[in-house]
């Protein structure tokens, strides 16, 4: 062993082990922070980094063979990616303004078209037409419009038809006096046959467009038939006694269904526009509901709501044509209020109290409105809004109470009749023009027979 040799090499490996000692305590001391890379921007060849981020790039990309699925793949993910959009939320070009020649009349037009157009209430009647001997008695009916657009008024003994197109008058037919006077007149659905009551307890049947008598309804009542309404092919009758009759028009035995309830007259009768509800009002104060699907033949039925909240006679009853089961009517002299009904459940929905006898009631078909007819101390009509019953307006000039109202097929103009012999023509549910087109009605209950036995 050579010890110059071992020497040598201790004194190599102690100038290393003293070299890396130095380089340590260099760092320690220097003040540069080594968790960070600060460039020198003297020393970077921006052309030349400039030329890889670009052209290089490109020229390498250039080189590399693709196939046809590797380019579709790479569209497919570029436009996934938005990386085909070098500006996001930025227009390429100012965007141009939108042609208002084109639109602009179409959407003035349907805001008109939507638009309410305003309805003015008139304040004083339309037509005014005599009408001498009419019936001032409030439990009576003798004031109808048919869907025919003819106009039958009672007067005396009397039956007068007044064509609203052709504004012409003629008669139906006079009853003598063992027989009148003319104790309530209703349209048939068919706007061709017309149901006569008599102060004899019988019931006529006419067409008016021959004025051929086609049958008289007897053996029922005893007294007066004050009251009628049709449903279809059944006509249903209402007398001094306070007997309800179902009559089958079609058939001999014409009597189908008696409903008793009433221990007075009854003076009011109307049918729900779904036929399956009769309401009936008296001069007991007492409303009932029959229903038509629990009623059996030639017996008498009970009732299926008695509704007792009024405190004088009930002549005016109206269903709502847009609210099914709702039933509107109205007290005499010693009650003066409109009453709103559920019928289904028989609960009072509201009650207003008008002032003054409430003799008839009629819904608008095209609003939610709803006129009312008056006796002392004005005479007056009143249309109301429905359901917050506001006053909308009064329609005076009868100088007697008015009885009897009367709505035309379209819905607008409403027949007024009163005591003071004067009938009065209102249009106060608007104009035909603005009115919505009314339903069509049934062809029955005539439509397969060409004469009644």
């Amino acid at each position: 062993m050579n010890p110059r040799g071992g020497c040598s090499f201790a004194l190599r490996r102690s100038e290393s082990r003293n070299l890396l000692q130095q380089r340590i305590l260099l760092r320690r001391k220097s003040t540069e922070n080594l968790d960070r890379f600060i460039p020198n921007r003297s020393s970077i060849d921006f052309d030349y980094a400039n030329y890889m981020l670009t052209e290089g790039c490109k020229g390498k990309a250039s080189t590399v063979a693709s196939s046809p699925s590797n380019e579709a793949y790479r569209k497919q993910l570029a436009e996934v990616l938005n990386l085909n959009r070098t500006r996001i939320l930025a227009f390429k070009n100012k965007p141009s303004k939108p042609v208002e020649s084109l639109f602009h009349e179409a959407s003035t037009v349907k805001r008109r078209k939507l638009a309410k157009p305003h309805r003015s209430i008139p304040q004083i009647a339309d037509r005014i037409l005599d009408a001498p001997d009419i019936y001032d008695d409030y439990y009576v009916n003798v004031l109808d419009w048919g869907s025919s657009n003819v106009l039958a008024i009672g007067l005396g003994y009397t039956v007068h038809l007044w064509d609203a197109t052709e504004s012409s008058t003629s008669e139906l037919m006079t009853a003598d006096a063992d027989t009148g006077p003319i104790t309530s007149v209703s349209w048939a659905p068919d706007g061709r046959h017309i149901a006569v009551g008599l102060n004899n307890s019988e019931v006529q049947i006419w067409d008016y467009t021959s004025n051929e008598l086609l049958r008289t309804l007897r053996g029922g009542h005893q007294s007066r038939v004050g009251t009628m309404d049709w449903n279809k092919h059944i006509l249903s009758t209402g007398e001094m006694d306070g007997l309800i009759m179902n009559n089958d028009v079609r058939i001999r035995n014409h009597i189908v269904q008696t409903y008793r309830g009433h221990d007075q007259e009854v003076c009011g009768l109307k049918w729900s526009p779904s036929g399956q509800q009769l309401a009936s009002g008296g001069n007991d104060n007492l409303i009932h509901i029959w229903d038509r699907s629990v009623a059996s033949s030639n017996t008498s039925t009970q009732w299926f709501r008695r509704l007792e909240n009024h405190t004088a006679a009930v002549r005016a009853l109206a269903w709502c044509p847009f609210q099914a089961n709702l039933l509107a009517s109205g007290g005499g002299a010693a009650d003066g209020s409109i009453k709103f009904w559920n019928a289904h459940t028989g609960a009072c929905l509201n009650s207003v109290d008008t002032g003054s006898q409430v003799c008839s009631l009629l819904w608008n078909k095209n609003e939610r409105e709803i006129l009312s007819s008056h006796g002392f101390t004005d005479n007056q009509l009143t249309l109301w809004k429905y359901p917050s019953m506001v006053k909308i307006a009064d329609l005076t000039g009868h100088t007697s109470r008015v009885l009897f109202m009367a709505q035309s097929p379209d819905g607008c103009t409403v027949a007024s009749a009163a005591g003071d012999e004067t009938l009065r023509f209102w249009t106060v549910f608007g104009t035909p023009g603005l009115a919505k087109p009314a339903v069509e009605t049934n062809t029955e209950p005539f439509a397969h027979w060409n004469r009644i036995r």
